[in-house]
């Protein structure tokens, strides 16, 4: 297996986690990782909404690792993904300021993986 291919699984695997964390319960979530109270339906939507575009990239990256027509397309999309979640994340930041301690990870995680995506993106295949 190629670098790309190792990147692509690892984003996947690590985007699926994250988007059943946010999906599967909401309440849970809510509660234990963010420390609010109750989620309405509203939230509820927004939260099972977000995983499935979450879960949707998973699998566009794992087809990608075994199908090379769509491979620098799908580590491109990760640069954008990430790029796109870290930029909102860093807006609220300023503009709402500091959310829960794991939102705080993953602006670090977020913000790791876009120039590390860049770099395995510009390799040759």
């Amino acid at each position: 297996m190629k670098i790309k291919q190792y990147f692509l699984i690892i984003a996947s695997i690590t985007v699926s986690i994250i988007a059943l964390l946010y999906g599967v319960s909401p309440e849970w979530f809510a509660s234990s990782l963010l420390g609010s109270g109750g989620v309405d339906v509203n939230m509820t939507h927004i939260f099972r909404a977000v995983m499935c575009l979450y879960l949707g990239f998973a699998i566009f990256w794992m087809m990608a690792v075994f199908c090379d027509k769509y491979r620098d397309v799908a580590v491109l999309t990760t640069i954008v993904f990430s790029g796109g979640l870290v930029v909102g994340r860093l807006i609220s930041l300023v503009l709402d300021g500091q959310p829960s301690p794991i939102l705080l990870v993953y602006v670090a995680m977020e913000l790791s993986l876009v120039p590390i995506a860049y770099w395995v993106w510009k390799r040759p295949d």
